[in-house]
């Protein structure tokens, strides 16, 4: 039975969480919150067909916008907006749990994925695993300004998606990187590839849900 999505929004908390809720037809009672990069939005390409994926095989998916986007509908998020970035990630975490029983993921797109790893590094024990789409390993061209400060406290299990030509980390930085952490990681690599696996404008790489969904349940 196909999954059905719905607008979602819980102003009770602060800060308060909005996005979609993905319902699946046949739920297995886990559930994923996935989140957008930087200049982005809960209605990116990429969110969406890995959203409908995951709902698809019976994950209840949320969708969701970071503060700074809920407060800025366009441009990246500030130097002081992470610490409430990762507010509302927990926040988010939160709302889906009252509506599923079973293992708790969190997932991100490049700045919302490295938010993901900083939040779960102090609060080790906040979901089951993580979705982590290119990592923003470092600033293109800037390879000597690492952010991976965080990664020896990370003790979540983590799926790292990352494509063979991100100018964020090559696939030796991640490597290189992924032993800094003491929790089960494994990489995901997408060839050909950028930031953006695949998912630029229209274009869609319409086999990688599939495999991500793949490589995650190995995990």
């Amino acid at each position: 039975m196909s999954s059905i999505h719905e607008l979602f929004a819980d102003t009770s908390l602060e800060p308060p969480v909005r996005g979609f809720l993905h319902r699946p037809g046949a739920a297995s009672g886990d559930g994923l919150v996935l989140t957008h990069g930087a200049g982005s939005n809960s209605k990116a390409p990429l969110l969406v067909a890995l959203a409908s994926a995951f709902a698809d095989a019976g994950v209840t998916v949320l969708r969701c916008d970071l503060p700074y986007r809920q407060s800025r509908p366009f441009g990246p998020p500030r130097p002081g907006d992470a610490a409430r970035d990762r507010e509302g990630l927990k926040n988010a975490v939160a709302c889906l749990r009252k509506l599923v029983a079973g293992h708790m993921f969190l997932g991100g797109h490049s700045y919302g994925g490295r938010q993901c790893t900083m939040l779960c590094a102090d609060e080790s024990s906040l979901v089951n695993g993580l979705l982590l789409l290119s990592y923003p390993l470092h600033p293109p061209g800037k390879p000597d300004q690492l952010r991976t400060q965080h990664l020896p406290r990370l003790w979540t299990s983590a799926l790292f998606v990352h494509g063979t030509h991100d100018p964020f980390g090559s696939i030796e930085e991640m490597e290189s990187a992924l032993k800094l952490i003491p929790a089960k990681t494994s990489l995901m690599r997408v060839v050909s590839a950028g930031h953006d696996l695949g998912f630029k404008g229209k274009s869609q790489r319409e086999e990688l849900p599939a495999a991500v969904i793949a490589e995650f349940r190995k995990m």
